[in-house]
């Protein structure tokens, strides 16, 4: 949708409280800086941008414009929202129906907007619920929620929604590995390895009605999703999913979870998926999982429980997923506007790693293996590197592009977001953030279309201690100028 000069961006972040500024470097700077006439939109004039933002555990999204800050609407989505009604009314309740009941709250905490040919078409934007596992699509004429989809075989939904260059798929992997729903999921934890498995959901998009519907899942080993982006433009028809606890612990995670140097980006052929299913490899698996539609023209919603789903087990397919080492425990897994360059971002490594698709195929097309992981072939680490991004920063988490040769990483540890250009792989320009830097976005930046404008950072946690409540935990926003060659 766009009115006038208005576009739409979407930020993938956990965020409870927005603050739109540029560092100063001391008090004189705060007061002859000119930020404050930067952002500055006068009454009745339209923002440049929407901004599409997590609420986080309040279960909702709100919209903001940018540059000014100013927020133009809250969306209820997962949680009862009593100015609105949303949840308290008959005709809202079933919104919020699940297959274990009435669930009146989550954690909202990715944002997705529809896309064609790899670039924002205005029309739907997506979120995922991270506790109770449910995606959600909010129609952009109405700024409203319309539907509301559970999903089965999951333990919490934090990859997720991440979507195709065409909203053929929005996709959603569990974040944690379980027992599938079709089993006795009452079982030993120290039976982890044998029993707990990973799910990914391929939900399909009605390009004209926008109506979800789990297309089909795939089978897994039992490994954490963290996140994912799509292929674009020569890597279209492939997903790339971050993955850690390779070592399938169930103890003491922060400790027996980061034992390996290396855990994994998971390139998955989505299009090869496809194939499979239209030669009926798939297997019908049964479950209940609620779908949930808001009807425009009668403001009433249903529910109703499904009791099937389609699911690939990926060990038993060679050529639909493949494991590429990655240091270490990776968080972010982000593609470049060209599709070409996948960026792997370890949150316990000092480097960054860098992926060529390219070299990806080839390694493929030669089988330069080193093994398999649970019969899913791993690809040699040299032979998928493009090459290391040396001392960036500590922390690595999340990595946005301006679409002109230049990337920006955010770093959790050292407090910063560092910018470097992707094809000789050197910095370039740091600046310091608010305390711990999680996601960043620039409109456009998981597109193939940026919009070089602006760069927010938002910090991870802000920490306010009361006694004897203890700590608040809020967070806050930066807007930086990226136009020029430094980060302002």
């Amino acid at each position: 949708m766009k009115t006038r000069n208005l576009s739409l961006i979407a930020l993938s972040v956990l965020i409870s409280l927005f603050v739109l500024s540029c560092r100063p470097k001391n008090a004189a700077t705060a007061v002859s800086s000119d930020a404050a006439s930067k952002s500055y939109v006068a009454p009745g004039q339209y923002d440049e941008f929407y901004n599409f933002v997590s609420g986080g555990f309040s279960g909702q999204m709100s919209v903001y414009g940018l540059p000014s800050g100013r927020m133009l609407r809250v969306i209820p989505v997962f949680s009862v929202d009593p100015e609105k009604g949303w949840g308290y009314s008959e005709e809202t309740k079933p919104m919020l129906n699940t297959s274990h009941g009435f669930v009146p709250w989550d954690d909202l905490h990715h944002v997705e907007l529809s896309q064609t040919n790899g670039e924002i078409n205005g029309k739907w934007a997506f979120a995922n619920a991270n506790n109770t596992p449910r995606l959600a699509r909010i129609d952009l004429k109405t700024f409203r929620t319309t539907e509301i989809l559970e999903l089965p075989n999951s333990g919490g939904n934090h990859s997720s929604p991440f979507g195709t260059e065409n909203s053929e798929y929005i996709v959603a992997g569990t974040r944690f590995s379980v027992p599938p729903d079709d089993v006795n999921g009452d079982v030993p934890i120290d039976s982890y390895k044998q029993n707990f498995k990973g799910h990914i959901s391929f939900v399909s998009v009605n390009q004209e009605s926008g109506n979800m519907d789990i297309a089909f899942q795939l089978k897994t080993p039992g490994v954490n999703f963290d996140l994912a982006r799509c292929g674009r433009a020569k890597s279209h028809g492939w997903f790339f999913f971050s993955c850690y606890n390779t070592e399938q612990a169930n103890t003491l995670l922060e400790v027996n979870a980061s034992q390996k140097d290396k855990d994994f980006i998971m390139a998955v052929n989505w299009k090869k998926a496809e194939e499979y299913l239209k030669a009926g490899k798939g297997k019908k698996q049964k479950v209940a999982y609620a779908h949930n539609k808001w009807d425009e023209s009668s403001h009433t919603g249903t529910s109703t429980i499904m009791k099937e789903v389609t699911v690939l087990d990926v060990a038993e397919f060679k050529d639909i997923c493949y494991m590429i080492p990655c240091p270490k425990s990776p968080h972010g897994c982000d593609v470049d506007p060209t599709g070409e360059f996948i960026v792997g971002s370890g949150k316990l490594a000092a480097l960054i790693p860098v992926f060529s698709f390219d070299k990806l195929q080839a390694a493929i097309a030669k089988k330069a293996y080193d093994g398999e992981y649970e019969g899913i072939p791993v690809v040699k680490y040299e032979e998928a590197l493009y090459g290391e991004v040396k001392k960036p920063g500590l922390g690595p988490l999340h990595t946005e592009f301006d679409g002109k040769g230049f990337a920006y990483t955010s770093f959790f540890v050292s407090s910063e977001v560092v910018k470097w250009n992707i094809k000789d792989l050197t910095v370039v320009d740091r600046v310091p953030t608010f305390y711990s830097v999680g996601h960043l976005c620039i409109p456009g930046g998981n597109t193939r279309k940026p919009y070089p404008k602006y760069l927010i950072a938002y910090n991870k946690i802000t920490k306010d201690r009361y006694l004897p409540t203890g700590p608040e935990l809020t967070q806050s926003a930066q807007l930086f100028d990226i136009s020029g060659e430094k980060c302002r």
